[in-house]
């Protein structure tokens, strides 16, 4: 007979309540995302803000009910105070390049695409290497290894182009990507893989083109709904750290606190 027992894949879960089916391909952005709204949507539960009999979602997207409950919890329990007009002043003369109209970047890049079923550390692995490597000879040989490992590696159409990407503005590119690219000042081989919804990438900035600084006071309104971002993200992230720590969960990482929520 034999001794050879096939592992079932593990489900996680978040206080019992199971994330997802057995035969799901789930990245870790994913399976954190989904035990943070499962979190949240207990803490709704449990707080009064939406109905017992609420089922738990199995495909990442939560019941209409649930998502508004969710709302008024955060409401509830994130203190978010108004910035100040100093605080603002501040954080504008900081971040001038983020404040400029009509930046415009040239840019070409390496994409490791994240697709169902990829083996993700060798992916990253082999991003790592892309990435090493193109910086080792940025600038320094004749052959250009960029282009070169963008048409036999990037699993974008503009691989056949070395990579080029031309010339984009904020609005032309995904945000998690665009973050990476403007309000900044280098040029050359990024230093660490940018991510994306699409995947890792390997980007390389050729040109920048800086825009118009416009003043403070056409900008207040931005500079206070950023600032007022910032400090909401920061107390959600404690918020979720005080939740985890306080449940049981299988199957993925999220940061626990063992100190109550600072309001």
């Amino acid at each position: 007979m034999s001794n050879i027992h096939i592992l079932e894949p593990q489900i996680a879960r978040v206080n019992g309540v199971a994330l997802h089916g057995c035969d799901a391909f789930l990245s870790e952005d994913d399976l954190r995302q989904r035990a943070c709204s499962e979190l949240l949507r207990q803490a709704a539960v449990s707080q009064g803000f939406l109905a017992n009999d609420d089922e738990a979602s199995s495909d990442g997207v939560l019941s209409e009910a649930a998502s508004q409950a969710i709302e008024e919890l955060l409401d509830a329990n994130l203190a978010i105070p108004e910035p100040s007009h100093e605080a603002c002043q501040r954080h504008y003369n900081a971040h001038l390049a983020g404040y400029s109209a009509g930046e415009r970047v040239r840019v070409r890049h390496i994409l490791f695409a994240v697709t169902p079923g990829v083996d993700l550390v060798a992916l990253r692995n082999r991003a790592e290497t892309t990435l090493l490597d193109v910086r080792c000879h940025d600038g320094k040989s004749a052959q250009d290894v960029f282009a070169n490992a963008a048409s036999t590696l990037s699993n974008c159409p503009s691989g056949a182009a070395g990579g080029d990407l031309g010339w984009l503005t904020a609005s032309d590119c995904a945000p998690e990507f665009g973050k990476e690219l403007f309000g900044q000042s280098d040029v050359g081989v990024l230093p660490r893989l940018v991510h994306s919804r699409f995947g890792l990438h390997v980007v390389e900035v050729l040109q920048r083109e800086a825009g118009m600084v416009q003043s403070f006071e056409a900008v207040q309104g931005a500079v206070a709904m950023a600032l007022r971002q910032n400090t909401f993200v920061a107390a959600l992230r404690q918020y979720l750290s005080v939740l985890a720590a306080q449940a049981q969960i299988v199957g993925v990482v999220l940061e626990t606190a063992q100190s109550p929520l600072v309001q």
